[in-house]
C-alpha cells in the first residue's frame, strides 16, 4: 500500500468534496428563498446528474488512457471555474435566464464531481495490493465514509457561508480555497497512475462482465431510492413547513451525512471483518427497504413529523451507508487494476443515472403529493435494488479470471 499517495488523493477529494456538499446546500436553499418551487429547485441540479452519466462513461476511458491524476486534477480545476461562474450571477437577470445559467454551471460542477470521485475511488485498486482483500475493503470504506462525512461538513458550511458572507462571497471563498487544494495535488499526485498497458476501444466502455453490469444496476436504483425525498424533499421541508433557518438546515442535513459517513466507514467492523458478497448486497438492499417504509408508516399513525424525520434519517442513513459500502467494495472487487478506471467510471454512470432520477422524482413528489410522496417513492426504488442485487454473485469473483475472459473475448475480434 502506497500510504503517501493515497494521503495525497484522499486530501484532493476531501477539498473537493465539501465544497461540493456547500454548493449543493447554498444554491438549494438562496433559491428557494427567492421563489422557486419545488420542481424549479429539482430542475437546477438536472443537468448536474445528467452530466455526471457522460462524465462517469467518458471520464473513466480517459483514466485509463491518460493516467488517473490528469482526470482527478482536472475535476479540481473543473469545479473551481463552476464556483466563480456561480458567483457571476445577476439578480437582476430574468427568471428563466438565471435557471439556465445555473443549469449550465451545474453541469460543469457535475462533470468537475464525477471526474474526482471517479478518479479517487479508482486509485485506491491501484494502490493496494491485489492479494489483500481485507485491506481493500478497510481503504475503500475509510475513503467513502471520509467523503461522505465532509460532504456533511459542507452542508453546514453552505448553510453557514450563506448567512455570514451572502451568495456571491460564499462561492469565492469556497473557490479560492479549492485552487490551492487543485496546484498542490497537482504537485504531489504522480503520473501514468491508473493508466491500460493496452488501448482500450470505445466500444469496449460498454461491453463489461455480467457481476459489474447487475452491481451497476443496483446502483442505479440504491442512490435513486436515496436522492428521491434527500435531494429536495427533506430540505424543503424543512425549511418550508417546519420553517427552519438556513443554518439549522443546513447543520441537521451537515449532522446526517456526518454520521452516514461515520457508519460507511466502520462498514468492516460491522460486518465483522469479512469482505462482502452479493448475498451481503442483497440482504442490507432490503433493510433499506423496510427502513424507507417504516418512515411514511410512522408518519401516517400521527406522530410528530420532526421526531419521525430525525429518527427516520438516523436509520435510513445506517441502512444506506451499508450498503453503500458495500457496492463500493464490490465494484473494485470485480475488477482488475488495469481496466478499474473503466469500470469504475461505467459503475459511477449507473450512480449518477440514479441520481438524476431521483433528483428529478423529489421535486415531483413533493410538489404533487408531500414528503410522504418521496418515501414511498424511496421504498420502492430500495426494493428494485436488493431484487436486482439478488443476481450478484454469491461469492468473491477472481479479477484474474475476468482478465482471461477478456482477453478472450479480445482476441476473437
Amino acid at each position: 500500500m502506497n500510504l503517501r499517495n493515497y494521503i495525497v488523493v484522499t486530501g484532493a477529494y476531501w477539498g473537493f468534496t465539501v465544497t461540493d456538499g456547500a454548493l449543493r446546500m447554498l444554491v438549494l436553499l438562496h433559491f428557494f428563498h427567492l421563489g422557486f418551487s419545488p420542481v424549479q429547485l429539482a430542475f437546477l441540479f438536472l443537468c448536474y446528474e445528467f452530466f455526471g452519466i457522460v462524465t462517469n462513461l467518458l471520464g473513466g476511458w480517459l483514466g485509463s488512457q491518460m493516467g488517473l491524476r490528469v482526470t482527478l486534477i482536472g475535476g479540481l480545476f473543473l469545479q473551481v471555474v463552476a464556483l466563480g461562474l456561480l458567483a457571476l450571477l445577476n439578480p437582476g437577470w430574468p427568471e428563466a435566464v438565471s435557471v439556465a445559467y445555473v443549469m449550465m454551471t451545474q453541469s460543469l460542477s457535475g462533470i468537475a464531481k464525477d471526474l474526482t470521485k471517479m478518479s479517487a475511488k479508482s486509485s485506491i485498486k491501484v494502490l493496494v495490493p491485489n492479494d489483500a482483500k481485507g485491506t481493500l475493503f478497510k481503504w475503500v470504506a475509510l475513503l467513502t465514509g471520509s467523503k461522505n462525512a465532509l460532504k456533511g461538513v459542507g452542508f453546514f458550511m453552505g448553510g453557514f457561508l450563506l448567512s455570514v458572507a451572502g451568495y456571491a462571497g460564499a462561492l469565492w471563498i469556497m473557490a479560492g480555497a479549492l485552487l490551492a487544494v487543485s496546484i498542490g495535488s497537482w504537485l504531489k499526485i504522480p503520473s501514468g497512475m491508473g493508466q491500460t498497458k493496452v488501448k482500450v476501444r470505445f466500444r469496449q466502455l460498454f461491453s463489461k462482465e455480467p457481476e459489474i453490469n447487475v452491481l451497476s444496476a443496483a446502483r442505479f436504483f440504491l442512490f435513486g431510492a436515496r436522492d428521491i425525498w434527500f435531494v429536495v424533499g427533506v430540505p424543503i421541508f424543512l425549511e418550508g413547513t417546519l420553517k427552519w433557518s438556513f443554518p439549522r438546515v443546513g447543520s441537521f442535513m451537515a449532522l446526517w451525512v456526518i454520521g452516514y459517513g461515520i457508519v460507511q466507514s466502520l462498514a468492516p467492523v460491522l460486518l465483522r471483518g469479512h469482505a462482502p458478497t452479493g448475498v451481503t448486497a442483497a440482504r442490507a438492499a432490503f433493510v433499506l427497504a423496510g427502513v424507507a417504509a417504516a418512515v411514511p408508516l410512522a408518519l401516517s399513525t400521527g406522530v410528530p413529523a420532526p421526531t419521525v424525520i430525525i429518527a427516520g434519517l438516523a436509520l435510513f442513513g445506517i441502512a444506506f451507508a451499508v450498503n453503500s459500502a458495500v457496492h463500493s467494495y464490490l465494484i473494485l472487487e470485480y475488477t482488475a487494476g488495469d481496466k478499474v478506471a473503466l469500470n469504475v467510471g461505467f459503475y459511477y454512470m449507473a450512480n449518477a443515472g440514479g441520481r438524476l432520477a431521483g433528483c428529478l422524482l423529489s421535486g415531483v413528489l413533493f410538489q404533487l403529493i408531500g414528503l410522504a410522496g418521496c418515501l414511498w417513492g424511496t421504498f420502492a426504488f430500495a426494493l428494485v435494488a436488493a431484487l436486482i442485487a439478488l443476481r450478484l454473485p454469491r461469492s468473491a469473483v477472481r479479477p484474474e479470471s475476468l482478465v482471461h475472459a477478456a482477453i478472450k473475448v479480445g482476441d476473437g475480434d
